[in-house]
């Protein structure tokens, strides 16, 4: 997500952003409810271990501390880089059953799914009109998701996925987007449109539109997969936050480890046997350090056996939160009615202003 202008033709670099982020996380100590934040997920599956550690306990701490959220469920997205959207009704109400597990209080978050707000759709054709053909072929999120895509093919959604996660930040006008480091060429196509867009349209007064989003970068360490890989929903390599105890420890039973009995904490050179530390230390809120040193030279087998009590300790009230809240689907679904009654009246205000500023200039 970025920023561009409509005479300018290239977009700020990854060191711009990242001075961006970096700027970003100090303005909530001021006065968090000024601050509007967008985040959100596609729907491919159940949310895990990573996404908790990584996204979903920042999100929370945010609403927590007063700061406005919007938490799109990215519908619509999840065609961008597969045939078909399968099961997708499922998989968005159980989006939304983790989340509120994890914390998320739709009172004070709204949660919504993307199809349901045609007008924050209607945003994507001005901003095409914003970016070239060139921009977005450059953009290395894009071409990293083209090369790992699983189709033969890949479509024009695909190509111009920047701009409509664009669209789902400056439809609500969010400031602030919580981001991993690979996201930022996104970030910065979002702050480049609504760049352009202020500078074309104005207001009368001169004023802009839409604010310039910053980054908020997520301080979470990176955890790997059982296979040692990234963790991911499609790799079966992690831990579902519904996943049952037996699951649990039948997944970190065939986690990938090293030859070296003596367990320690480190990253670089002992990278699969660390992320197994590291994920035991923040279910007990330790320094992993602290953990390795308690395992000492029991191995694989203890690590493993550490790594299982601790993640099942630490899921045991979410996962009896999620187990109660999964009796009334119904709920999970008026949760997203109640979303996207909201979202919709911000993202048709959105759109009567631009095009009001549109009409004026044509």
């Amino acid at each position: 997500m970025t920023t561009a202008t409509a005479t300018v033709p290239t977009t700020a670099g990854p060191a711009a952003a990242a001075a961006t982020a970096v700027a970003a996380a100090s303005v909530l100590s001021d006065d968090p409810a000024a601050h509007r934040v967008l985040t959100g997920d596609r729907p491919t599956g159940p949310l895990h271990l990573g996404h908790y550690f990584g996204t979903l306990r920042n999100r929370v701490r945010l609403q927590d501390q007063g700061v406005e959220m919007f938490v799109v469920v990215a519908d619509y997205q999840v065609i961008t880089d597969r045939d078909l959207a399968d099961r997708l009704a499922e998989h968005t109400e159980n989006l939304v059953l983790d989340y509120l597990a994890a914390g998320l209080d739709p009172e004070r978050a709204t949660i919504f799914p993307h199809s349901a707000v045609p007008a924050l759709n209607q945003l994507l054709l001005p901003f095409l009109s914003l970016v070239s053909v060139a921009e977005l072929g450059r953009n290395p999120t894009v071409k990293d998701e083209i090369t790992h895509s699983r189709q033969s093919a890949v479509s024009g959604l695909m190509f111009t996925y920047p701009v409509h996660q664009a669209a789902d930040i400056l439809f609500c006008k969010a400031d602030l987007v919580p981001v991993g480091q690979d996201q930022l060429p996104h970030l910065e196509v979002a702050r480049t449109v609504a760049r352009r867009f202020n500078e074309r349209y104005p207001h009368a007064d001169g004023s802009a539109v839409f604010p310039r989003p910053q980054a908020l970068l997520s301080e979470a360490p990176m955890l790997l997969g059982t296979d040692g890989g990234k963790m991911s929903k499609s790799r079966g390599n992690a831990v579902a936050l519904g996943a049952t105890e037996d699951e649990t420890a039948r997944i970190i039973r065939g986690a990938r480890t090293d030859a070296d009995r003596r367990i320690g904490y480190d990253p670089v050179d002992r990278p699969e046997v660390s992320s197994l530390v590291l994920l035991a230390a923040l279910c007990q809120d330790r320094a992993p350090e602290a953990v390795a040193e308690e395992i000492g030279d029991g191995g694989a087998a203890a690590l493993k056996r550490t790594v299982t009590e601790s993640v099942n300790e630490f899921l045991r009230p979410l996962r009896a939160r999620r187990a109660e809240l999964a009796a009334d689907r119904g709920h999970l679904r008026q949760v997203l009615r109640d979303g996207a009654e909201r979202a919709n009246a911000v993202a048709d205000a959105t759109l009567a202003e631009v095009r009001e500023v549109m009409g004026a200039a044509i």
